[in-house]
């Protein structure tokens, strides 16, 4: 299999059109960050009762994304299948972008985000908060070093052990994120083990999700062959994921139903939550499992590419609607201060739902890190061959392992 790379055309009016539009809305994100940071958080549909927000809804799904991402090119380097190693390069890349995304949200809804500065030379190891500063800049680090091993011929001896260090490391990236909420001992919708596990298949199939959304955008933009037998092979993966993930959030609810002093939290978010049950059953079950998993195993829409992107889109949707009903959905529930005990209640919100609307401050900040992570990838394939000339089945053949 000889495949060959160059990087993207820089002359093509559609180029630079993408570039103003991500520029654009990086630029208005930037000052509605500053519109916040300026006035303060009240702005925000944010509160002392809910202090993760829409921001942090799109910087875990890049987080997330990014470590799912990375598994294209560690399925075909560690686990050897030979379809998947043309997707290395841009799989790394899109790995470390989706993460700078992320963490670009993260920085700038700090409210003082020359703060970070503490946060970098001063840790609490008590604090899984400090642990990902280290898991982060980590994984830059690994999948830059994976990078160069993979393209440079001189260290080409060395890149399956950088392929397996990536491959390890992503793994305890997204189970250190799981366990941002798993740690949480107040709340009653984490403080469970069985979150680490859900966050990594979740960035299975998120990462291989926005991974297909994004190749197929850009073969066809840049008319490069893009074989069906290797989108119908990743499209089956992504199934397997997809019910992966279902099957650990069942899971996690049937373990709240069996444990009794659950039964209020698990009864807000299934029958009586408003937003929150209709994005758990519209959103996440029905958009983003059952709806996926139809079109990608329909017998004869399933062999289209339509099916790959309608179903990879779904599978996004239905990824952040979870999301959202666990961190703000697990915030809105009201707090239980003494766990057993019979305390006499204040009327400062006890026992009462949180309430949360997003703004638009919120959403721009979002979309910006949504951009950023964009407007990189697009400008790092512009600069260095990270892009297949042909991903064609003749020269792919994904029927070989």
């Amino acid at each position: 299999m000889k495949i060959t790379y160059s990087e993207l055309p820089g002359k093509n009016p559609r180029f630079f059109m993408i570039l103003g539009v991500l520029a654009s809305i990086i630029a208005i994100g930037l000052g509605a960050a500053f519109y916040m940071e300026h006035s303060g958080h009240y702005v925000t549909g944010m509160s002392n009762q809910i202090v993760w927000g829409l921001p942090h809804i799109f910087a875990i799904s890049l987080i997330v994304a990014a470590s799912g991402i990375l598994n294209v090119a560690s399925i075909g380097t560690v686990f050897g299948k030979k379809p998947y190693k043309p997707l290395g390069r841009l799989s790394g890349l899109m790995a470390m972008t989706m993460l700078i995304g992320g963490l670009a949200i993260l920085v700038l809804d700090l409210g003082r985000p020359d703060r970070l500065v503490v946060a970098m030379t001063t840790y609490n190891f008590k604090s899984i908060f400090s642990w990902n500063i280290y898991l982060y800049n980590g994984f830059l680090l690994i999948v830059g070093i994976y990078l160069w091993f993979m393209m440079e011929r001189r260290m080409t001896q060395y890149y399956p052990y950088a392929g397996f260090v990536a491959f390890i490391w992503r793994l305890i990236l997204t189970t250190g994120t799981g366990s941002i909420f798993g740690f949480l001992v107040a709340r009653e919708a984490y403080d469970t083990a069985v979150l680490a596990p859900l966050f990594v298949l979740l960035s299975f199939s998120l990462g291989l999700a926005v991974f297909l959304l994004y190749l197929i955008v850009a073969f066809q933009s840049t008319g490069r062959p893009l074989g069906d037998g290797l989108l119908q092979r990743m499209k089956k993966l992504l199934g397997v994921f997809v019910a992966g993930v279902f099957y650990f959030v069942a899971v996690y609810h049937l373990t709240n139903l069996y444990l009794t002093n659950q039964h209020a939290f698990e009864a807000f978010i299934l029958l009586h939550g408003g937003i929150y049950t209709v994005l758990f059953w519209l959103g996440y079950v029905l958009l983003g499992t059952v709806a996926p998993l139809v079109i990608f195993y329909h017998p004869s829409f399933g062999k289209t590419r339509n099916a790959v992107i309608i179903g990879s889109a779904l599978t996004v949707l239905g990824s952040i609607s979870l999301l959202y009903v666990i961190i703000i959905g697990g915030q809105a529930f009201p707090l239980e201060i003494f766990p057993g005990k019979e305390v006499i209640e204040s009327s400062f919100f006890d026992g009462v739902v949180s309430s949360y609307t997003p703004t638009l401050w919120e959403l721009l900040l979002g979309l910006a890190g949504v951009s950023i992570a964009l407007i990189a990838t697009v400008l790092g394939t512009r600069i260095l061959p990270f892009m297949p000339d042909t991903l064609d089945d003749a020269v792919v053949n994904p029927q070989l392992d």
